[in-house]
C-alpha cells in the first residue's frame, strides 16, 4: 500500500518534499521499530491497543516518556489509527489556556456525537500548572484521551492530579545497531526513502551515523540526507556513494542529550558526584567531560567540585578544598578550554583522595539536634562577663583557661547539660583524619585523668 493512496495530489507533493525523517514515519505497529518492552507481541500495551476495549490504554489517557527522537509522536498517531479516533496534534510551545478550552470544547462536542478523540500534546511539560489543570475535567469525563509526550521526568513536570489519571510508558532511546538498519532500510526504499536516487553507503559509514545520533532515529534521518546531498554534489564528484569519510563531513557534531535545565543535567552531575565518591577518576573524567562538551557552565562545575571536597573528602585530606578552589580561580583566569583541565585535575584529584564524610555527618547531626532540642541558654562559665552585674550574675564563673591547663586541655563541658557527652564529630582511619582521632583519643585521657584526679 502506498503512502499517498487516497490522498490529494498536493498532499502527495507536500509528502515528497518533507524531510527524510516525515517520510519514513512508520504507519503502523507492524512498521514501528523498538520499544519491544512496551510493543512486542503480548506486551501489555500492544495487547490493549489491539483490544480497543473500552477499558484499554489506548481508550485511556497516557504519558510517553523518552529522549527525542525515540517515536513519541509517531507512536500517538499509530494508536490513533489503531483505535479509529480522531487525532489533533497540540504543541505545548505554541498554546495557551485559551487554545487549550477550544479544543477541549470541540473534543467534548465530538464526543457527545460518538466520536472519539484522541488529544496528543508535545512537549507537555512546558504547560505550567493551571494549563495542565485546564485539561482534568475532560480527561476525567472521558472527552478526551489525552497523549502527552514529554522529554522530562513526569514526576516532577506534570501535576499530581493529571499523572495520577494517566498512564506513564517509558520509551528508551533506540541502540545503535536499529538506527543502522533503519538508515539502510531508508536507503532502499524508493518509495518514501532514498532508493530513487541509487545511492550506496558503507556499514561502516552508516554506523558512525548511527554512533553519532545518541540513540535518535530523526537526527540520523537528518544527517543520512546531508549525506544524501554531499554524494550528489557534483563538487563532490557525484559518486553517489557514502563512505566514511563523507558520513564524517555530514555528522560534523555528535548529538548529545543533554539540557541544562532538565533531568539529564542532574543525571550527569550525580554521575560526576558519584564516580569521585567512589574512587573512579577514569568515571569522573569521563562525566566531567561529557557536561563540558554538552555547554554546560563551567562554573557551575567548579561549584559542584568544591561540593565534593568538602563532602567527601573533608578533613581526610583537607588539602583537597584549597586544591578545588584554586582550580577555580584558574579557570576562571584562563577561560575555557585552557581552564577546563584544571577542573579535569581536581576532579582526578578528589577522585583519588582519601574519603571522608565525618564532617558532613556530624553537621547534620548538629542540625538535627537544633531542630528537634530545647534550645537552653550558653552556660554560665562560657558567658563573658565584662560588666559587674553580669560577674554579680556568675557570668564567667567557673572558665577555666585552656593554655594554662596541663595538655592545654581543661577538664570543662562545654555542650549544655541536655548534650553533655554528645559526640557529633566521628573521625575515620582514612589520611589526616586518621592524625585527628588519635588527637581526640588523647584529649579524651587527658580529660579523664584530670576527672579522676578530681
Amino acid at each position: 500500500m502506498s503512502l499517498f493512496d487516497g490522498e490529494p495530489e498536493g498532499a502527495k507533493a507536500s509528502l515528497r518534499s518533507a524531510p527524510l525523517a516525515e517520510r519514513m514515519r512508520p504507519r503502523n505497529l507492524e512498521e514501528y521499530s523498538g520499544q519491544e518492552h512496551l510493543l512486542g507481541p503480548g506486551k501489555p500495551l500492544r495487547v490493549q491497543i489491539e483490544r480497543d476495549g473500552p477499558d484499554s490504554t489506548a481508550s485511556g489517557s497516557m504519558i510517553l516518556w523518552g529522549p527525542p527522537g525515540v517515536g513519541k509522536t509517531t507512536l500517538a498517531k499509530i494508536i490513533a489509527e489503531t483505535t479509529r479516533a480522531n487525532f489533533i496534534e497540540f504543541s505545548a510551545v505554541m498554546s495557551g489556556i485559551k487554545e487549550i478550552k477550544q479544543v477541549m470544547a470541540a473534543a467534548a462536542q465530538a464526543s457527545e456525537m460518538h466520536s472519539r478523540t484522541i488529544l496528543f500534546v508535545d512537549e507537555i511539560h512546558r504547560f505550567n500548572k493551571a494549563q495542565q489543570d485546564a485539561f482534568l475535567p475532560y480527561v476525567e469525563r472521558g472527552a478526551i484521551r489525552l497523549i502527552g509526550a514529554t522529554t522530562e521526568n513526569p514526576s516532577f513536570e506534570i501535576i499530581s492530579a493529571l499523572l495520577s489519571r494517566c498512564r506513564v510508558y517509558v520509551l528508551q532511546p533506540l541502540s545503535e545497531e536499529r538506527i543502522t538498519a533503519l538508515l539502510r532500510r531508508a536507503l532502499d526504499d524508493s518509495e518514501r526513502g532514498l532508493g530513487a536516487l541509487g545511492l550506496t553507503a558503507d556499514d561502516d559509514a552508516l554506523a558512525l551515523i548511527a554512533s553519532y545520533s545518541s540513540g535518535d532515529c530523526r537526527n540520523a534521518y537528518n544527517t543520512l540526507e546531508v549525506a544524501s546531498q554531499l554524494a550528489q554534489d557534483p563538487a563532490q564528484g557525484g559518486k553517489l556513494h557514502i563512505d566514511r569519510a563523507l558520513a564524517i563531513e555530514a555528522v560534523q557534531q555528535r548529538v548529545l542529550i543533554y539540557d541544562k535545565s532538565g533531568e539529564e543535567h542532574f543525571n550527569l552531575i550525580s554521575a560526576l558526584h558519584k564516580s569521585v565518591r567512589n574512587s573512579d577518576p577514569d568515571a569522573a573524567l569521563y562525566w566531567l567531560g561529557r557536561m563540558f562538551a554538552a555547554g554546560e557552565d563551567a562554573l557551575y562545575l567548579a561549584r559542584r567540585i568544591v561540593r565534593m571536597a568538602v563532602e567527601d573528602i573533608g578533613l581526610a585530606a583537607p588539602e583537597a578544598l584549597n586544591l578545588c578552589l584554586s582550580a577555580k580561580q584558574a579557570m576562571e583566569f584562563l577561560g575555557s578550554p585552557e581552564g577546563d583541565l584544571a577542573l579535569a585535575e581536581a576532579v582526578v584529584y578528589l577522585a583519588l583522595a582519601p574519603k571522608s564524610n565525618s564532617v558532613y555527618t556530624a553537621w547534620g547531626a548538629v542540625k538535627q539536634d537544633i531542630e528537634t532540642t530545647r534550645q537552653e541558654p550558653v552556660p554560665l562559665h562560657l558567658r563573658n562577663a565584662p560588666t559587674k552585674l553580669m560577674k554579680e550574675l556568675d557570668y564567667g564563673r567557673g572558665y577555666r583557661y585552656a593554655h594554662d591547663e596541663e595538655g592545654r586541655v581543661a577538664d570543662m563541658d562545654c555542650l549544655p547539660d541536655s548534650l553533655k557527652g554528645r559526640r557529633y564529630f566521628q573521625p575515620t582511619q582514612e589520611g589526616r583524619e586518621k592524625l585527628l582521632a588519635q588527637r581526640m583519643d588523647e584529649i579524651h585521657r587527658l580529660r579523664t585523668a584530670k576527672r579522676t584526679k578530681a
